[in-house]
């Protein structure tokens, strides 16, 4: 629910300190990619302006009037035509200057002639293009400045893309990688109460997230602001009239984003918190099709995920609508700020208080500031999706690991196998206790098993010893050291274990053996897998040895993947060995192949057994009989016979059509 609660919080600036650490091992790249913004901004705003010049300054202005110079002048604009030099008079600045001639079009020929008419110059077709040389080239030479500016402009805006998304994929690849790393060193008692699906999201969809943050709104931030502004500022020293004008909407968008990040945030939020429900209905449905298809309950999962399904698309409606309106009242905001743009400079441009340029680069320049504007749906969304993702990120990450190295670790060095639990006290949850004062020693080098009902606590002293889980009360002990005192790694480097559910990964059967450790021949790999009887099965795939595994060795049965995890718990050679009901699920033909490897598989080593058939752990130097959290019973399997107690009657039980059994004798006493 607390995740559900702050899907829609658009910004927290305590997650966005903690994003931007992640970012300040590549600051240096970062401000490089924002000074590269920041002059491809810079050249963005100039386009008008040069195109502004080009227009006022020469190809309108080419039309204007000429001024006779008198006596000998240099200036580059100056023209010399039938004797006359001629300047431009908006360009003659404190040159002395002669008659003003106009320049007028009368009969399909060109003149310059004087106010009252007493001072003509008739134009040939050469003179004209002589009289407008110099506006030519400087037209000419604009449009080279602003060809050159643009590819400028382009290269360094392509350095940019690339710069900045480099870096965003770093700073994501060092997110997931310490994600990762710190989802590895959680107990697993976090993992009981996590579905593996959310963790996934977290570590894939939850992250990308995040990039789209980094890459496309956090540094193009800046690019905003700074257009904006810069925009602004050429507003105002272009014309003061038309800066006004133009900006005079802006109070109106101002309330109107603000009503849109409160509508688009609870629209958000109620998709996302439909659209987990989709994810959950849709995961739960697929783990149980085999119950949905056999007690025939597809037509009413059909209706319950229709439902679900309905309100993630009334909500998806819902937060469109909110889109929908948005971005065309942005745009209606635009036209109005351009209608109003084109009624005050039209009637400036009337009243010749106004070059047309001047008018050309507002609208330029107003297309320009809308751009970030209009962007802002998208990217305010980008920052609620970040802001929601860096929330669950942090959630992950803030969670502490439930077991702790110690400050002081004590070297375990060679082990011998010596096994002791003291007064041993665990619960799950609260005191609810699943092993109650439970003391035992096992010896090196012996086979103790353990026994009981379901519930009993006998996988969880196996996770106990390896230390998955940590004790409340006592201490459990190997070779005379408390396991709380020892590195995780090096308590667990020694012990070897097999569990009824093997896991296999993706890759070969040798890779599974060897769990990729170099210092793992083939040779080897080989050998263990003789020794455990899984050779024989292998020789006969088409691949032997590389042949691919699937996910979780689905092509394997339960029986060959039991084997192979004997041989990759041989290859490893622990110290300690624990099969935690390592025959349970399997067929009687790979049983009699286990059973005939267990013995060298136990051989020399202190082993710890769980079992429910009673058949494979008679030969025990010890047997261990659990009820209810406590040790009722232990001995050697005819010693407890022979005791006519639990693991007497837990023996009939099992062989009931073998043995007849006194009246009774099949209640399991309390």
């Amino acid at each position: 629910m607390q995740e559900e609660q702050t899907l829609g919080k658009a910004y927290d600036s305590a997650l966005m300190r903690r994003l931007l650490k992640y970012a300040k091992p590549y600051w240096v790249w970062i401000l490089c990619c924002i000074f590269l913004l920041l002059v491809v901004a810079a050249i963005d705003l100039a386009t008008p302006y040069v195109i502004k010049v080009a227009i006022d300054d020469h190809i309108l202005a080419a039309n204007r009037a000429y001024v006779v110079m008198e006596g000998s002048t240099e200036h580059p604009a100056l023209v010399t035509i039938q004797g006359y030099g001629l300047l431009r008079e908006d360009r003659l600045e404190d040159l002395p200057g002669g008659p003003r001639l106009e320049l007028v079009k009368a009969e399909g020929k060109h003149f310059l002639q004087s106010a009252d008419g007493d001072f003509v110059l008739e134009l040939s077709p050469e003179e004209l293009r002589e009289l407008r040389r110099y506006e030519v080239s400087a037209i000419l030479r604009l449009g080279l400045f602003l060809l050159v500016l643009l590819t400028v402009g382009f290269v360094l805006n392509y350095g940019q893309v690339y710069l900045l998304q480099y870096t965003g994929q770093r700073i994501i690849f060092d997110i997931r990688q310490d994600l990762f790393s710190h989802i590895q060193r959680l107990a697993l008692r976090f993992f009981d109460g996590q579905p593996v699906g959310r963790l996934v999201t977290r570590v894939t969809n939850d992250i990308e997230n995040l990039n789209e943050m980094y890459t496309g709104v956090l540094v193009n931030l800046f690019k905003d602001v700074f257009m904006v502004l810069g925009i602004i500022i050429v507003m105002f020293r272009l014309d003061t009239r038309l800066a006004f004008t133009s900006l005079s909407v802006l109070p109106v968008i101002v309330v109107m984003t603000a009503i849109f990040r409160t509508k688009a945030r609870a629209a958000y939020r109620e998709t996302r918190v439909r659209l987990a429900r989709i994810n959950a209905n849709f995961a739960e449905t697929i783990s149980g099709m085999r119950v949905v298809q056999i007690f025939r309950q597809e037509r009413r999962k059909f209706k319950e995920f229709e439902e679900i399904n309905r309100d993630h698309y009334r909500a998806s409606m819902r937060e469109l609508m909110v889109y929908a309106v948005f971005r065309p009242a942005i745009n209606m905001m635009d036209l109005l700020a351009k209608v109003l743009l084109f009624w005050v400079g039209g009637s400036l441009l009337l009243s010749r208080s106004i070059e047309f340029g001047v008018v050309y680069a507002f609208v330029s320049y107003m297309e320009m500031m809308f751009r970030p504007i209009n962007d802002l749906t998208e990217k305010f969304n980008i920052m609620q999706a970040s802001m929601a993702s860096a929330e669950r990120i942090f959630l992950i990450k803030d969670e502490e690991p439930a077991i702790k190295e110690p400050e002081n670790p004590v070297p375990l060095g060679e082990v011998m196998g010596r096994i002791e639990f003291k007064n041993v006290w665990f619960a799950y949850v609260g005191e609810e206790w699943v092993l109650r004062d439970v003391s035992f020693t096992v010896e090196p080098g012996q086979t103790v098993a353990f026994v009981g009902a379901t519930g009993a606590g006998k996988t969880t002293i196996m996770n106990l010893l390896t230390r998955f889980y940590d004790i409340q009360k006592g201490q459990i002990l190997i070779d005379g050291k408390d396991i709380r005192t020892l590195r995780k790694e090096e308590l667990r480097r020694s012990i070897g274990l097999v569990m009824q559910d093997v896991f296999l990964f993706s890759g070969t059967i040798a890779e599974n053996i060897r769990l990729w450790n170099p210092e793992i021949t083939r040779e080897q790999i080989e050998e263990v897998a003789r020794y455990v009887n899984a050779h024989h099965f292998i020789e006969k795939l088409p691949r032997k040895y590389d042949e691919p595994v699937t996910e979780r060795g689905s092509t394997l049965s339960a029986g060959q993947r039991q084997l192979i995890a004997f041989a990759r718990t041989l290859a490893y050679d622990p110290a300690i060995l624990i099969l935690d009901e390592a025959t349970a699920n399997i067929d009687t033909e790979t049983e009699q192949l286990i059973q005939d490897a267990l013995p060298k598989l136990l051989k020399g080593r202190t082993s710890l057994v769980v079992a429910h058939r009673l058949s494979t752990i008679q030969d025990a130097d010890q047997i261990i009989v659990l009820h209810k959290g406590k040790i009722r019973e232990m001995g050697t399997h005819q010693e407890l016979l022979a005791q006519k107690g639990l693991y007497y009657n837990l023996f009939l039980l099992q062989y009931k059509e073998d043995f007849s059994a006194p009246e009774g004798a099949r209640q399991v006493s309390s």
